[in-house]
C-alpha cells in the first residue's frame, strides 16, 4: 500500500461551466513535426540538383575536355601545364563533388581562387591557336566548377567569379591581336560560360524553394485537417459521455420526481452523488488548466466535500500532460468510490515524468451497503486498478506508467 505523505491540500472551488461540450481550441503554435516535412522536401529536391550539378561538372570535364586535350597536346605552348591543370581541376572537382553531395561542401572561397589561377594558367598555356579550340577546356568547365564551389550561396558570388573569368580570357584575347572574328567568338564563347551556369544556378535554387513552399502547404493542410477530425472526436466523446452522465441523473430524478425513490435511502443518495460527480469531472475536463488531471481530482473532491464528506488530498510531484481517456481511466474508478465513502477520505496523487498514481483511502463499511469493485489487481488498458479492504479502511489504487 503506498504511504499518504505531505500535508492535506485545500479542495479547489471548480466554477460552473455553461458548455458542457466545448472543445478546447487548436494550438497555434507550428510544431517540430510541422516543419520537418517542408525541410525534408527541400533537402530532397536540393540533393537532386546537387546529383545533376555534380555529373555535369565531371562529365563535361571527363567526356569532353580531356579527349580534345590529349588530341591537341602537340599544339600547346605549354602542354605540361594543360595537362597538369586539368587533372588538378579533376582532383578538385571530385573532392568538392563528393562533400557537396554529402552535405559538407569544400570552403568556398579557397577553391574559387585555386580555379581562377588555374583559368589564368590555361589561357597562357594553350597558345593562340588553340585559344578558341575546344582543347581550351577552361571555356566550357571551369563555370560548373564554379557552381559547385558557391552552390547554396547567393548568385552574386557566381556572377562575379563568372565575370572575372571572362576578364582573364579577354586578357588573353587581347593578348594575339584579335580580329573582329575573334571578338565575336570571345562574345560567344561567353555568353555561353554565363548562361547555362548561371541558369542551373538558379533554377535549382528556385526548384527547392517551390519545392518547401508546397511543402510547407501541404503539410498544412494535412495538419489542419488531423486538428479538424481531432476536434471532431474529441466532440463525439463529450457528446456520448455527456449523454451517458445525464441518463444517470436524469433516471435517478426522473424516479424522484415520480415519488418512486426515496431520498433518505443511501443507495439513492449515492446514485445522485455519483451521478453530479460524473458531471462535475466532466466539467473540469473541458478547462484549460496546466494540471488538467488534478484539476478534475479537485472537482470531485470538491464534490464530495460539498456533500458534508472531510476529504484530504495531497500531491506529490507534476503529473506529465496525459491524454484526456488516461485521465479518465485514472480518476473515474476512484470518483465513484469517493461517491460512496461516509465518514472521511484521503485522495494521494504521486507523480513524475514517467509515471502517474492516485491512491483513495477511506473507512471500510461491512454489510449490505457496502459496495465496491472486486479486490485485486485489474487492467484497464495502460491504467492498473488495484482494490483492497480490511474491515478498518479501504484502498483504492490506479497507476499509469509510460
Amino acid at each position: 500500500m503506498s504511504a499518504d505523505l505531505g500535508a492535506p491540500a485545500h479542495p479547489t472551488r471548480v466554477p460552473e461551466a455553461p458548455d458542457l461540450t466545448r472543445v478546447p481550441a487548436p494550438r497555434e503554435p507550428v510544431s517540430t513535426a510541422e516543419l520537418a516535412a517542408p525541410a525534408a522536401v527541400a533537402h530532397a529536391s536540393d540533393r537532386g540538383a546537387r546529383i545533376v550539378a555534380v555529373a555535369i561538372a565531371l562529365a563535361w570535364h571527363i567526356a569532353i575536355g580531356l579527349p580534345a586535350v590529349l588530341a591537341a597536346r602537340a599544339e600547346f605552348a605549354a602542354p605540361a601545364v594543360v595537362l597538369g591543370a586539368w587533372a588538378l581541376v579533376a582532383l578538385a572537382g571530385a573532392v568538392a563533388g563528393v562533400r557537396l553531395l554529402r552535405g559538407s561542401p569544400l570552403p568556398p572561397w579557397p577553391l574559387a581562387g585555386l580555379l581562377l589561377a588555374v583559368d589564368a594558367a590555361v589561357f597562357l598555356a594553350v597558345g593562340e591557336r588553340q585559344l578558341f579550340a575546344a582543347a581550351n577546356w577552361v571555356w566550357g568547365t571551369l563555370g560548373w566548377f564554379f557552381v559547385l564551389a558557391l552552390w547554396g550561396r547567393r548568385i552574386a558570388g557566381l556572377v562575379a567569379l563568372l565575370s572575372t573569368h571572362a576578364l582573364i580570357a579577354l586578357v588573353a584575347v587581347l593578348g594575339h591581336g584579335p580580329g573582329p572574328a575573334d571578338v565575336a567568338r570571345y562574345v560567344m564563347y561567353v555568353y555561353g560560360t554565363f548562361s547555362l551556369p548561371v541558369a542551373v544556378f538558379v533554377g535549382s535554387a528556385a526548384i527547392v524553394g517551390l519545392a518547401r513552399e508546397r511543402a510547407a502547404v501541404s503539410a498544412a493542410g494535412h495538419t489542419m485537417a488531423a486538428e479538424r477530425d481531432a476536434a471532431e472526436r474529441g466532440r463525439r466523446e463529450r457528446h456520448e459521455r455527456l449523454a451517458l452522465a445525464s441518463s444517470a441523473a436524469g433516471r435517478v430524478l426522473g424516479e424522484l420526481a415520480a415519488g418512486q425513490a426515496n431520498p433518505d435511502d443511501l443507495e439513492v443518495q449515492r446514485r445522485c452523488m455519483l451521478a453530479a460527480a460524473r458531471l462535475r469531472r466532466l466539467i473540469a475536463e473541458s478547462d484549460d488548466v496546466p494540471d488538467p488531471l488534478l484539476h478534475e481530482l479537485r472537482a470531485a473532491a470538491d464534490l464530495a466535500e460539498r456533500n458534508g464528506l472531510p476529504i484530504d488530498l495531497v500531491t506529490i510531484g507534476t503529473p506529465p500532460p496525459l491524454p484526456v481517456e488516461i485521465r479518465r481511466r485514472l480518476a473515474d474508478p476512484l470518483t465513484g468510490i469517493l461517491a460512496d465513502a461516509q465518514g472521511w477520505a484521503r485522495l494521494t496523487v504521486v507523480s513524475d515524468s514517467s509515471e502517474v498514481v492516485v491512491s483513495l483511502v477511506t473507512p471500510d463499511r461491512e454489510g449490505p451497503e457496502a459496495t465496491g469493485p472486486p479486490l485485486g489487481e485489474h487492467d484497464d488498458g495502460p491504467v492498473q486498478h488495484l482494490y483492497e479492504r480490511d474491515g478498518n479502511i479501504r484502498w483504492a489504487q490506479t497507476r499509469w506508467r509510460r
